[in-house]
């Protein structure tokens, strides 16, 4: 569902405690779409921090996390977004028309060390590509 022409289109990522895979996916499509897509993060009940092995995982790929903090997720940041993208929030995302939602199932990064945060991050940078392909695609 692209945005209205001439609008960016916008996706929230959501997940518990937004430390982990909603701030990898967050940063795949900051870094893959560039200025082509709004962005932003939350969670239903944030962390202290990002997951510091989420942080080493993509600081591997060359994206810097360190300095994201995790957000608590609010109404206006679902109705402020085209794509609400959850993983594992369950019940906790507010739900409103005319929104598109997605659901990834994705292993929680919480408590793994960064050989385990490795595969999720390289699943997200699909699904992440996919949406691209799908909301943004680079102008020929």
């Amino acid at each position: 569902m692209p945005a209205s022409p001439g609008a960016k289109p916008s996706v929230l990522f959501v997940c518990v405690h937004n430390a982990g895979r909603s701030q990898m996916a967050a940063a795949w499509l900051t870094h893959l779409a560039g200025d082509r897509v709004e962005v932003r993060s939350a969670g239903s009940d944030p962390g202290e921090q990002v997951n510091p092995a989420a942080v080493a995982a993509m600081a591997e790929v060359g994206i810097d996390i360190s300095a994201e903090v995790p957000k608590l997720l609010t109404v206006d940041a679902v109705k402020e977004s085209d794509v609400c993208v959850t993983m594992g929030c369950g019940d906790t995302c507010p739900v409103f028309p005319g929104k598109r939602y997605l659901d990834w199932k994705l292993d929680d990064p919480a408590g793994q060390g960064v050989e385990a945060v490795r595969p999720i991050r390289d699943e997200i940078k699909v699904l992440i590509e996919d949406l691209i392909a799908e909301i943004a695609p680079a102008k020929p």
